[in-house]
């Protein structure tokens, strides 16, 4: 089962209903996808005000937050190789993706205060410092979040991988992955409507269903650092701040669970 010991339910219980964070240092993961809003392509400026608007809700709770975005608004690497282009050209273009919303993810969150650093793992000093984790770690002691940008730096990596290395490298106790779906679904909830949302389901029950939460190198990874996640909907406002504060929501995923 996936349940703590009973001195850590007690502890967590007793800080969610006192309002304070049950995570001390998290890694969000967003989709590029999820700046766009209603637009086909690009950023709404609208949404990712709302989306700062709420990291920095978090932010104020104390919590340390650093950030991976994915480029699927802007560039998709994989589309475009199956479309002829050469992978790792166009792996390197999504890169570049997402230092675009990194650093459009930093001007909106500093127009709410709050101190934020863009860390890319390709170097592009007159716009992001090089990541170097232990910056990225005394960044977040400071106060400061931090958004990593350019994936891994490496082609043939998704940012769900990025996410994964990133949230291991900085320590991070929870890697939180904001969807347009309230969790993990036995078959897509949108072309199955009876489709069974997991409250808890395990790596290994991902990767043998091959659920889609993450690709497989992320969850392998994940699994091996014994990294919990949370999916969680994006789009129902104020679920940044609720997963933060250890209310039930979204899929939990972590090595000891079991599906249900």
């Amino acid at each position: 089962m996936c349940e703590p010991k009973f001195e850590d339910l007690a502890e967590k219980f007793l800080m969610i209903e006192e309002g304070k964070p049950v995570y001390h240092r998290i890694l969000l993961k967003l989709s590029g996808e999820a700046l766009m809003g209603s637009q086909p392509y690009g950023i709404d400026t609208v949404v990712l005000r709302d989306i700062a608007e709420q990291i920095a809700q978090v932010h104020e709770l104390g919590t340390q937050v650093a950030l991976v975005i994915g480029g699927g608004n802007i560039f998709r690497g994989v589309l475009a190789a199956s479309s002829g282009m050469d992978r790792s050209n166009a792996d390197y273009m999504g890169m570049l993706a997402t230092v675009m919303n990194a650093l459009a993810m930093q001007d909106a969150l500093e127009k709410f205060g709050v101190a934020t650093r863009v860390q890319s793992a390709i170097d592009m000093k007159e716009v992001a410092e090089p990541f170097i984790r232990r910056r990225a770690i005394r960044h977040l002691e400071k106060g400061r979040i931090v958004i990593f940008a350019a994936g891994t730096g490496l082609p043939y990596f998704t940012t769900d991988t990025t996410a994964a290395l990133r949230a291991s490298e900085i320590g991070a106790e929870v890697l939180m992955k904001a969807t347009k779906v309230d969790g993990v679904y036995e078959s897509d909830p949108e072309k199955n409507p009876l489709a069974l949302r997991y409250e808890r389901i395990s790596f290994s029950e991902v990767l043998t269903r091959n659920l889609r939460v993450m690709d497989a190198t992320a969850i392998s990874l994940a699994r091996e650092e014994k990294m919990r996640i949370i999916v969680f909907n994006l789009k129902m406002k104020g679920n940044i701040k609720k997963a933060v504060l250890g209310e039930p929501i979204g899929t939990v995923v972590e090595e000891t669970c079991y599906a249900r």
